[in-house]
């Protein structure tokens, strides 16, 4: 199992398949690597290298009592990118991973040719008066109550509701995609994903204002985590060079749910 090993000892379980440019991954909260399973077997057959990592704490990663916090998570891709002497990359984030791109390309521009953020965090997704669209105290406090709670059953409610907008009128569930969620939130640990809702508390402006590589934003419209208005307009507006890609009706999950419409038009992104 390919791993590195951080400065402080914390093992980061990675994947890392084919050759040609690599395009980086990286996932949200409380998942793991493989819920980029169908955009890097997509990627791979069309000629890029596709690299994954599980965040410490998520996944096959270590689960430190320690670090859990985005500029370690950071620190981690960097050492990571480092290792396996990335150039000219492509990186992408969903959700929590938005913040991690956003922040990581900030400090190692150097390293990146094009960035993407798909159902992002960034700027930031707290409501405020600046941002009245954001999600309240009370919405941040029950993600933690939950995974202090019965966490099991907690990872049945997220997928089965908001995160693939399943309770919404004429969704379809898929069983498949439920279970498949819980079981990357049940590999990680509890601290880690109790930890993460600080960094859905933070503001990344100051990253998307450093950021002058190309950076589209993609967002569904039905987004019940980061809300759209949220996030989306006011990202764009930080970018130097940002291009928007909305969908209507798509849900936070929205990678696993149209995979079939949004890698292409990710494909479409990279080649430009």
């Amino acid at each position: 199992m390919p791993t590195i090993t951080t400065t402080d000892g914390v093992n980061i379980f990675y994947k890392d398949w084919g050759s040609g440019q690599p395009i980086v991954f990286s996932h949200g909260w409380p998942l793991s690597a493989d819920d980029w399973d169908a955009q890097m077997t997509f990627f791979l057959h069309h000629g890029y290298r596709v690299i994954a990592h599980d965040r410490r704490g998520h996944g096959r990663s270590d689960q430190p009592g320690t670090g859990n916090d985005m500029d370690h998570w950071v620190a981690d891709l960097a050492a990571l990118t480092e290792h396996l002497n990335l150039r000219d990359a492509i990186h992408i984030g969903h959700s929590t991973g938005g913040g991690e791109v956003a922040r990581y390309v900030a400090r190692h521009q150097e390293r990146v040719a094009k960035a993407v953020l798909v159902a992002s965090l960034t700027p930031n997704m707290y409501r405020s008066e600046e941002n009245p669209s954001g999600q309240p105290p009370e919405w941040f406090e029950a993600i933690r109550a939950g995974v202090l709670g019965n966490r099991s059953e907690f990872y049945r409610f997220v997928p089965e509701n908001p995160f693939y907008g399943y309770n919404l009128d004429g969704a379809k569930p898929s069983e498949a995609i439920i279970a498949n969620w819980w079981r990357q939130g049940m590999a990680g640990g509890a601290l880690a994903h109790h930890a993460t809702v600080a960094s859905w508390l933070e503001d990344y402006t100051e990253d998307l204002k450093k950021i002058t590589v190309p950076v589209l934003v993609m967002h569904g419209e039905a987004d019940q985590v980061v809300p759209f208005a949220s996030s989306v307009p006011r990202a764009v507006d930080l970018l130097k060079n940002g291009s928007l890609k909305t969908y209507a009706g798509y849900p936070h999950g929205m990678l696993t749910t149209h995979a079939d419409i949004l890698n292409p038009d990710l494909l479409s992104f990279i080649r430009a």
